[in-house]
């Protein structure tokens, strides 16, 4: 599809201008960083606008290139040891009662960053007693015991991301496996964790395909699916196939639900940590 294409008007999204909005951006600083900036998030203005934001650790540089994701790609650089303080601090500015964690791949770490995450986690719930998490993972390369040790954390709800149906995975993924991303899940859920994933749509998948990926996240008791609108960040990413009508989305929504998922957001501009506070 021409990039140039004009968005329908379901896709127009508004400005921050809320003194809410300008007190986040001021917390937020330079220090630290959020998907909401690095992933251009659609709903940047209405989360900063709550007081909210999904936060992303080890640095904002992945050592993956998928080719849907606006975040650099390239050598990350050294783990910074003060952020877990640093981000709990100002967690606890914000003022907010439950955050959202990712991070980029740190597939360069002989841990793959997983120690950080914990740290992470520790020094918010040190900090902010009584917070609750939701944590937004990489596949950690299907290492079981690597994901074990978020487990052992007991964060309220972990999500891993399909992000497409089986047969683009290769081609927008760079480095994940389709069926590697359902183990992931599958040992989550097998933990009593509460578990989460994201699609998004207009890549070229079918209606057939997309209902494929749903059968086999029910299969492995994920409980939550978030389904969004793919929208180019530049150029030299993966092009926009299709603009998804909004009644598709409330349509798939009702199937999801009917599929057996406890909660479905879908909608153009849902993203994976969109109300994540409602997924508890």
């Amino acid at each position: 599809m021409d990039e140039h294409v004009r968005k329908p008007d379901w896709l127009k999204i508004k400005l921050g201008d809320t003194d809410r909005f300008a007190e986040t951006r001021r917390i937020i600083g330079h220090d630290l960083h959020t998907i909401c900036t690095s992933g251009r998030c659609p709903n940047q203005a209405e989360c900063w606008g709550r007081g909210t934001a999904t936060f992303m650790i080890l640095g904002d540089i992945c050592t993956r290139s998928c080719r849907f994701c606006n975040t650099k790609t390239g050598r990350p650089l050294p783990v910074d040891k003060q952020e877990p303080d640093r981000l709990a601090a100002s967690v606890k500015k914000m003022e907010v009662k439950h955050i959202v964690l990712t991070s980029v791949d740190r597939d360069d770490l002989p841990d793959l960053g997983v120690g950080h995450w914990v740290e992470v986690i520790r020094a918010l719930r040190r900090e902010n007693p009584g917070i609750t998490m939701e944590v937004l993972i990489p596949d950690f390369q299907g290492e079981p015991a690597l994901i074990q040790r978020i487990i052992d954390e007991r964060p309220e709800v972990v999500s891993h991301n399909m992000e497409t149906v089986k047969r683009l995975t290769p081609e927008v993924r760079s480095a994940a496996k389709y069926e590697r991303s359902l183990q992931v899940l599958a040992q989550l859920a097998q933990a009593g964790i509460r578990t989460k994933s994201g699609l998004m749509l207009g890549l070229g998948e079918t209606e057939a395909e997309l209902l494929e990926v749903m059968d086999d996240l029910i299969a492995v008791r994920c409980q939550v699916l978030t389904l969004g609108q793919y929208l180019q960040p530049t150029r030299h990413h993966l092009p926009v196939r299709a603009y998804i009508h909004p009644d598709d989305f409330r349509r798939y929504k009702d199937i999801g639900l009917a599929k057996g998922f406890d909660i479905v957001e879908s909608g153009p501009l849902v993203r994976s940590s969109y109300r994540a506070e409602k997924h508890l």
